[in-house]
């Protein structure tokens, strides 16, 4: 059973498509595209370079991954959600609330994602919205 798979949103692009570390492994580690500088108490937003197709009724969920957590680093809306019907490439946007500044060498792991399965209420209701881009722009 598959959940997806993750594509590079070009060939010529010189990024790793995510990886599991062992396979016992839930998440799948994503890779820094090129070095990333995170500033102390700043952020930096960036494109990943991966597309992810998802199959439908699961969601990737995105999580920082716990070595750059514990030197303060966190996505900035917390944990991210690709739904299945988002074929755009994945972005991140990375906080710093450290008092230093932090960068992330090409190729470094920085964030995981899970792909679980979720389930819908007997009495949902779709409210029609389209998506029209990338982070936070469905039903805008």
């Amino acid at each position: 059973m598959t959940a997806g798979k993750f594509v590079k949103i070009d060939e010529n692009y010189e990024v790793k498509l995510p990886t599991r570390s062992t396979p016992g492994s839930a998440g799948y580690d994503f890779y820094a595209p090129l070095p990333i500088a995170i500033p102390a108490h700043g952020y930096t937003h960036f494109r990943t370079g991966i597309i992810a197709d998802i199959e439908e009724g699961y969601v990737l969920l995105l999580f920082p991954r716990s070595s750059l957590g514990m030197k303060g680093i966190r996505i900035a809306n917390t944990v991210g959600v690709i739904d299945s019907d988002y074929k755009l490439e994945i972005q991140c946007k990375l906080v710093n609330d450290s008092d230093e500044d932090i960068v992330l060498n090409t190729n470094e792991r920085y964030m995981q994602g899970v792909f679980v399965k979720f389930g819908i209420v007997e009495n949902d209701v779709v409210v029609n919205n389209t998506r029209e881009g990338g982070i936070g722009s469905t039903g805008k």
